[in-house]
């Protein structure tokens, strides 16, 4: 039941800024990896399959987090739940910025992707605490200073990394990370529980989809003879939420039309945008007396950073035009644009701005398509299950974005002639080729779905 209690204290702008600047470090610290991969890689002695499951563990674990610590919230409060996850976090950079070996890192990135469940827990903790006016102002404070803290953390790792060392790219985050927390365990009020159900945690659906995932992960880097276990942790997933009081995931919320295709559209529009993500600091970082350019990892981050732009924009952007011309028409233009900047860079990757402009488009193409659907889905459903239906569509967009990094690793690895630690050019023609398909198949889903709610 729902517990009562006294009204929530006020916080003031102190409360908030020590939010934001949480959200800054944890930004940075989240961003650290994709463009120093090709530096990782050569240090830690890492294939591209392993560097593949690197750039995603993090998201992965972000992803089994975050529903947790949403129940967890209501039942202890978000600030406590909120404090505890980023001591988590602290520990893994930490771990990730001592780590000698890539399964060391591996174990820092999946304790750093409790982060993912921190920003949810802000948004919480201000709704709680604030009237609603200046909670959506705040909310949109926090969100930008997240986004703000991936682009600082994308320009910054590159030259940290090769003036110090990659240690340090971790270790500073951390710090930042480790002050913001002490800020908002003395600034922000204890808000009081929400609720009291003894439904509790679906610890047997989380451990389940959690072999699930990483079992996946793993047949899509080491090969299909162990596609065995995820089908027997899916089947056993699938039996247990079926059964469970509270499931983790409510598998009667999957089967609604606007629900399920929201998941299908967004899995198949982020396995196009991971393939980008994944190929294009890859191509970079090729030699220029191959096919390549060359680029330290500080000229990666610069390359890197107008696609970060664009996706920072993209997120106003697609929740206007879904207002405005209806979510099929947003998710539409998004799916082209990308389609297209796929298919342009397997055709063109000989000039730099061949390729940042290509970047540009996809993840301004992603955000337009991720931020539709998540609105669609949020106003097409009870609001009693507006949490449940766009949890769901942000936990397909990491398992799409999980498999498409995955594909791309296996695919350079596969290309990677013996002898030789560098992949054919063709690898990655067949990588953006292959992407643009799944996008463009995209369109077949999308001429299925309403025109959406215009304003």
């Amino acid at each position: 039941m729902t517990t009562t209690s006294a009204p929530p204290l006020r916080i003031g702008k102190s409360a908030v800024r020590a939010l934001g600047i949480l959200a800054l470090a944890t930004g940075a610290l989240e961003s650290v990896v994709t463009p120093t991969l090709p530096l990782l890689r050569r240090e830690l002695d890492m294939s591209h399959s392993e560097g593949a499951l690197l750039s995603i563990v993090l998201l992965v674990t972000g992803a089994l987090i975050t529903p947790v610590a949403g129940k967890l919230g209501d039942r202890y409060g978000g600030k406590r739940v909120l404090v505890q996850l980023m001591v988590v976090v602290c520990a893994g950079g930490l771990v990730s910025a001592l780590a000698p070996s890539l399964p060391v890192l591996l174990l820092g990135q999946i304790l750093q992707g409790a982060m993912v469940g921190a920003l949810p827990l802000s948004f919480i903790l201000v709704r709680e605490h604030l009237p609603d006016g200046e909670s959506k102002v705040a909310i949109g404070v926090v969100s930008g200073l997240f986004v703000g803290g991936t682009m600082a953390g994308t320009l910054a790792a590159g030259p940290v990394a090769e003036g110090l060392s990659r240690h340090w790219m971790f270790a500073l985050p951390t710090f930042a990370v480790i002050g913001a927390t002490v800020l908002v365990h003395r600034l922000m009020p204890q808000d009081a529980p929400r609720r009291s159900d003894g439904a509790g945690i679906d610890w047997p659906g989380l451990v389940l989809l959690s072999g699930t995932l990483v079992t996946l992960m793993l047949v899509l880097a080491l090969g299909p003879e162990i596609l065995v276990l995820p089908a027997a942790f899916a089947t056993g997933w699938v039996a247990v939420e079926r059964r469970a009081a509270a499931p983790m995931v409510d598998l009667r919320m999957v089967g609604r039309p606007e629900v399920w295709k929201a998941c299908v559209l967004t899995f198949m529009i982020c396995v196009g945008t991971s393939v980008a993500a994944y190929l294009v600091p890859a191509l970079f970082a090729v030699p220029a007396d191959a096919y390549g350019f060359g680029a330290s990892a500080t000229q990666i981050g610069l390359f890197l950073l107008p696609g970060a732009v664009a996706a920072s924009l993209a997120g106003p952007a697609g929740g206007f035009g879904a207002r405005r011309f209806g979510s099929r028409a947003v998710v539409t233009a998004g799916v082209l644009v990308m389609a297209v900047g796929l298919f342009g860079l397997a055709a063109v990757h000989t000039e730099v701005w061949h390729l940042v402009v290509g970047k540009m488009m996809i993840a301004l193409a992603n955000g337009l398509c991720v931020t539709a659907m998540v609105t669609s889905t949020a106003t097409s459903v009870d609001r009693g299950d507006t949490g449940i239906a766009t949890g769901l569509v942000l936990v397909t967009r990491v398992i799409g974005f999980a498999v498409g990094v995955q594909i791309s690793g296996a695919i350079l690895t596969a290309r990677t002639p013996a002898g030789s630690d560098l992949p054919a050019e063709s690898a990655y023609v067949v990588g953006f080729v292959l992407a643009g398909a799944v996008t463009a198949l995209s369109l077949l889903v999308v001429r299925t779905l309403s025109k959406g709610v215009k304003a």
